[in-house]
């Protein structure tokens, strides 16, 4: 004789069945509000705001004039849906490439009404860059879409013809309210010891190409190292205003234990000089 099954609630189970997989499953991205913050943060696939846009403002950035003025004078135009270029900062470290790029989307905000925000991008995020821009063509608003001290390896070939053809106008290049920003330490947006590598392949055609990528940007700026006066002179300007005393003897010997002079170097002693004064800058 079979023992009869035991009856069940089935409406009942499949609701219970249902819970349990809602419970488990990941909860979904909430959609991005591409008009509510000054910047974001994409990681390839979703991004998220950020509240409030870190950035100097502009008049403490010293030593860098000539680059400021192209780089204001850009995003400016862009904040205001005028024509304007993509951008390649490149040079030494610590000059102040990303601090001015921040600044500068400040001083859009603050002068368009919000109207263009900041999107950065990581190196491991390149290429899910087209789909951030399918989306952020569909936005009344502008964007400046950031990448950071990009460089490429030796064997990376997917980072150089994701910017081609972004920057030439293929099928997936950016829509007309974004541009592009991108900080490296060279120009050819390559690693150091490229052109010294033994390959079959004619290493100087792989520098040229590069070469030739970093020509795609409208604006390519260069930051160069401070030598002593333009350091002295930088930590001068921050002293003075934020009224510090200070002596140029230890301002360069500041710069000497740390091996470097640049803008980023400089502000490290004001801060300090700061802290020896017990003051908050």
């Amino acid at each position: 004789m079979t023992t009869p099954l035991p009856e069940t609630d089935t409406p009942a189970l499949l609701s219970r069945i249902a819970d349990a997989l809602e419970r488990i499953a990941p909860a979904p991205v909430p959609a991005t509000d591409w008009l509510a913050f000054p910047a974001y943060v994409w990681n390839g696939t979703s991004a998220r705001g950020v509240a409030q846009l870190e950035a100097p403002a502009l008049d403490m950035l010293r030593g860098i004039d000539d680059q400021k003025a192209s780089v204001v004078t850009n995003v400016l135009r862009l904040a205001a849906g005028h024509a304007a270029h993509d951008m390649l900062l490149w040079g030494s470290r610590g000059m102040g490439k990303s601090a001015l790029l921040r600044a500068a989307i400040r001083k859009g905000q603050a002068e368009h009404n919000d109207a263009i925000a900041l999107v950065q991008v990581g190196q491991d995020a390149l290429a899910g860059v087209t789909d951030l821009f399918a989306t952020l063509g569909k936005i009344e608003r502008r964007f400046l879409v950031f990448v950071d001290d990009l460089g490429f390896e030796e064997n990376d070939g997917a980072g150089p013809r994701l910017l081609r053809s972004w920057l030439e106008g293929g099928v997936e290049a950016r829509p007309a309210n974004v541009r592009l920003a991108v900080t490296s330490n060279r120009r050819a947006i390559v690693s150091r010891s490229m052109h010294e590598q033994d390959d079959p392949i004619n290493p100087r055609d792989v520098v040229d190409d590069r070469l030739a990528l970093a020509d795609r940007f409208g604006l390519s700026i260069g930051f160069h190292a401070c030598d002593q006066d333009a350091y002295l002179a930088i930590i001068g300007g921050y002293a003075q205003e934020f009224g510090l005393e200070w002596d140029q003897g230890d301002a360069l010997e500041w710069s000497r234990r740390r091996g470097a002079r640049s803008g980023r170097v400089a502000w490290q002693y004001v801060n300090e000089l700061a802290g020896r004064a017990g003051k908050t800058i």
